[in-house]
């Protein structure tokens, strides 16, 4: 399992092909989940190559799924406000745990500022519903932490019902079949373009960089 920290990934070559960003409230073709609203609807946004990626993965739905967006582009501050907000949750949890492995385990949940998916446009959450917009059960809420959820956010968890697994396998294989990559730790969590991606598929640099 490939983690956010890995240096690995701060090595890859940044680069930006300067493709827009577009608003999912806007996207009819697309369900779109206000949970995560904020004032300026940053959270409705991602790159045009990335809802281009979210439609055909949705064509590639069984019948009576949908794709429900939760949160696309991330400013920097609002990265930055989890990251040192989810940090300071472990520490207070665990006063044992040393420098290194509070950074690591931190980023089981949220990246680190300087190599944030989230942060390009490049990045989105989501999960399935039905046609009226229910949630399919995923076995977790989406944004589960591995400390509440006893690591059950991670994609290939073991712990999670049938029906949960057979769930996110049907979105695992659309959105990949797709061109996005998943951070192993979030089953929501689903990227194309940034630095993340480039080092699982190889590419030479990142498509995008920090909006």
């Amino acid at each position: 399992m490939i983690l956010l920290c890995d240096p690995r990934v701060a090595a890859v070559r940044g680069a930006d092909d300067g493709a827009p960003l577009v608003d999912l409230r806007e996207v009819p073709e697309l369900r779109l989940d206000a949970r995560a609203a904020d004032p300026t609807g940053a959270y409705a946004r991602l790159r045009r190559p990335v809802v281009d990626r979210l439609l055909a993965a949705q064509r590639a739905l069984p019948d009576g799924m949908r794709l429900l967006i939760v949160e696309g582009y991330r400013p920097h501050q609002a990265q930055l406000d989890i990251f040192t907000g989810y940090r300071e949750e472990l520490r207070r949890s665990h006063p044992d745990w040393s420098p290194e492995r509070l950074y690591r385990e931190t980023t089981k949940f949220v990246s680190p500022v300087e190599v944030a998916p989230h942060s390009t446009g490049g990045a989105v959450d989501l999960t399935l519903c039905t046609v009226d917009g229910v949630e399919l059960d995923m076995g977790t809420a989406v944004d589960a932490t591995p400390e509440a959820s006893d690591n059950a956010c991670f994609t290939a968890a073991s712990s999670i019902g049938a029906d949960a697994r057979r769930h996110r396998q049907i979105m695992a294989a659309a959105l990949r079949g797709a061109g996005l990559v998943n951070y192993p730790t979030e089953w929501w969590h689903w990227s194309y373009g940034d630095r993340y991606w480039a080092l699982l598929t190889g590419a030479p640099h990142t498509r995008y960089g920090p909006v």
